[in-house]
């Protein structure tokens, strides 16, 4: 599987939110999996980066010119692709992804997932997302996805574009059972 994860380039205030980055890169490696990510070296993307390798894994990262030294570009990538542009970045992650995971982040995460799910609810794509709702990171943007539904911003058949867990074991787990469909 090629996942593309979005996650932040920072490390959070919470213990859980690094381990479980950690812990899902040392599952993607362990599988043989690759990771499809920023390319960042620290913070969330960082951790999960250096798990996915040290276990096994292929690593892909994919950034901007002007965010290698802001977002420390990792050079231990297996394959590092640098962009001109964001938009150039989150198509080259698009179109390597099998599937998607939303881990925290901030505001570019948001804007990535945002985009995403957009795209699967006007029918573009048709790959999985899920979400790693760690210490329930997730909860506010869930309830605003719940608060769009009962406004009528949003049509009951949505909630199928995306899934929430707890776990990186679920997640994996998930993301088995829908790609095998």
């Amino acid at each position: 599987m090629r996942l593309c994860v979005y996650c932040g380039s920072s490390i959070g205030n919470h213990p859980a939110f690094a381990h479980a980055a950690r812990e899902l890169g040392v599952l993607l490696g362990t599988r043989g999996d690759t990771l499809v990510y920023g390319c960042g070296g620290q913070g969330i993307m960082g951790e999960i980066a250096h798990a996915t390798k040290i276990a096994g894994g292929r690593v892909e990262g994919v950034i901007p010119e002007a965010l290698v030294g802001t977002e420390h570009a990792w050079e231990g990538a297996d394959e590092r692709i640098i962009t001109q542009t964001m938009r150039q970045r989150k198509q080259i992650m698009d179109d390597k992804a099998d599937a998607f995971a939303v881990l925290p982040g901030g505001f570019g995460t948001l804007e990535e997932v945002s985009e995403i799910l957009t795209l699967k609810i006007l029918d573009y794509t048709d790959r999985p997302v899920v979400f790693l709702n760690t210490a329930g990171f997730w909860d506010p943007l869930l309830a605003l996805f719940e608060h769009f539904y009962a406004t009528g911003f949003a049509r009951e058949k949505y909630r199928r574009h995306y899934h929430a867990v707890q776990t990186p074991e679920e997640l994996l787990g998930w993301l088995d059972a829908k790609l095998k469909k």
